[in-house]
């Protein structure tokens, strides 16, 4: 399948890395950029056509799949054009920064009649594959409480760096960016929420959105959830955490990015207790490394041989959960869920 790559910026590594490991079954042929050095590099770097216009990138290449690594502002307007040219889509998270347009590209998608992934590589980790084993065998019992956090460092440099990160139109602030590998977290493990009430604070940074914030979820099956995420931990990223407390069991899975089971305690034993160690690794970033796997599934989805991980109407439960977090910091009030478009 010939795959091309819009956004030569930070996170396109881990999807020029991944693309290089299925070289059977998907060839790197073009990637785009809207500064000219950056994309040139990328070119000669990865054997491909550079381009600075999407629509010149789509309209020459015939491409079958095309990755979107642009600012989250700008998923949906790209998505939906590599949708209308029967390109499969790949799109980095969030999916979008509101329901209107994240929902057009679902329903561009539908309409061409391509796949939709949204990359969600944390769902993929050997540790959070295990917790989620745990809950699905029902070895907690009922679930009282989860609590996630998110302590990482970014400081003003890296908002300098690009005009885009930290704004409301293309970026949003820590939850939307960062932290939102964690808040599909919950809703994938614990389930849909009923309302959210949160606060938040741009304490340190100079930028639109937040840096810092906390939120409480009460999910519809009851449980009680937390969720404290800042960008201003010092000197460096801390902890990426989510915690689970049930009626039968106690985790938590923490490091700086959900990569070390820290707490495995159930009242009754499970031959899968025994893989705990080794399911523990050291990630070279915070991206750890689950993009490979992530490609892995897209690559098996599209020659029919498994269902997709994250579709585009998975992706959109964490962006509506986010979305409400905002909503309620704005407000001053709780948020219900599933919110109007309005």
């Amino acid at each position: 399948m010939r795959i091309g790559l819009v956004g030569c910026g930070r996170i396109s590594k881990n999807h020029f890395d991944a693309i290089k490991q299925f070289p059977d079954d998907l060839e790197l042929v073009a990637v785009c950029d809207v500064v000219p050095d950056r994309v040139q590099s990328a070119a000669k770097e990865h054997h491909a056509t550079p381009y600075t216009d999407l629509s010149d990138m789509l309209k020459t290449e015939k491409l079958d799949v095309i990755s979107i690594c642009t600012p989250s502002g700008l998923h949906p307007q790209h998505g939906i054009m590599a949708a209308k040219a029967g390109c499969h889509v790949i799109t980095e998270k969030p999916m979008g920064i509101n329901l209107k347009d994240a929902d057009a590209m679902i329903q561009a998608c539908d309409d061409n009649k391509v796949e939709l992934f949204v990359v969600k590589q944390n769902r993929l980790n050997a540790t959070m594959q295990l917790l989620k084993k745990a809950i699905t065998k029902g070895r907690f019992g009922q679930i009282y409480m989860v609590q996630s956090n998110v302590f990482w460092s970014r400081p003003q440099e890296y908002y300098d760096q690009a005009k885009w990160r930290g704004t409301w139109e293309f970026d949003g602030g820590a939850y939307m960016n960062q932290a939102s590998h964690y808040v599909d977290a919950l809703t994938w493990l614990v389930g849909n929420p009923e309302y959210v009430m949160a606060v938040t604070g741009t304490l340190a940074r100079k930028i639109e959105a937040e840096d810092t914030g906390t939120a409480i979820i009460k999910f519809r099956n009851g449980v009680i959830g937390s969720m404290s995420v800042t960008m201003l931990a010092f000197p460096k990223n801390f902890e990426g955490s989510i915690t689970i407390l049930g009626e039968k069991g106690t985790v938590k899975v923490g490091g700086v990015a959900v990569n070390k089971i820290e707490k495995w305690e159930f009242h009754d034993y499970d031959d899968d207790d025994r893989l705990v160690e080794e399911a523990n690794y050291t990630p070279p970033n915070v991206y750890g490394f689950g993009h490979l796997g992530y490609y892995k599934n897209v690559v098996a989805s599209l020659k029919g041989e498994a269902v997709a991980f994250t579709d585009g109407r998975s992706g959109r439960k964490s962006l509506e959960l986010i979305l409400a977090i905002y909503r309620s910091a704005q407000t001053g009030k709780r948020v219900s869920l599933p919110l109007s478009l309005s």
